[in-house]
């Protein structure tokens, strides 16, 4: 199965369905099933691009060193000024993602929560096979 690996907050964000686009610097051609895994790095609070984020959790309750859920990467688009604008729209996703002319805004579907898989993380997208 293939992962994805990020930082507290922001994968409870899309366990909770808060957040439904991953914002990356770099492009996928992969579209499927893929695993959310937490980095073991713990929340840095000075490090957030927006705080207001942590009004969506509880930041007790990270998870971290773990595969807490399973969903969909349906699309990989190229963030244009146009597609910038009808997503701060939604101002919590807003909120909850890098958005910038250039960067990529990943899609994600079918949210579904998982038992825990504590493992560790890689970089980019990665295979489990547990």
């Amino acid at each position: 199965m293939k992962v994805l690996s990020l930082k507290q907050p922001y994968a409870d964000l899309i366990k909770n369905k808060i957040k439904m686009i991953e914002t990356r610097s770099w492009s996928t051609k992969y579209r499927g099933e893929l695993y959310i895994h937490t980095s073991k790095t713990k929340i840095n609070y000075k490090e957030l691009r927006n705080k207001a984020v942590l009004n969506f959790i509880n930041v007790n309750k990270c998870e971290y060193g773990a595969i807490i859920l399973k969903c969909k990467l349906v699309d990989c688009i190229l963030m244009t000024e146009e597609f910038i604008n009808e997503i701060k729209q939604n101002k919590n996703e807003y909120l909850c993602g890098y958005y910038e002319i250039g960067r990529y805004a990943w899609l994600l579907s079918d949210i579904e929560i998982i038992k825990p898989i504590y493992v560790n993380g890689k970089l980019g997208i990665w295979n489990y096979n547990g």
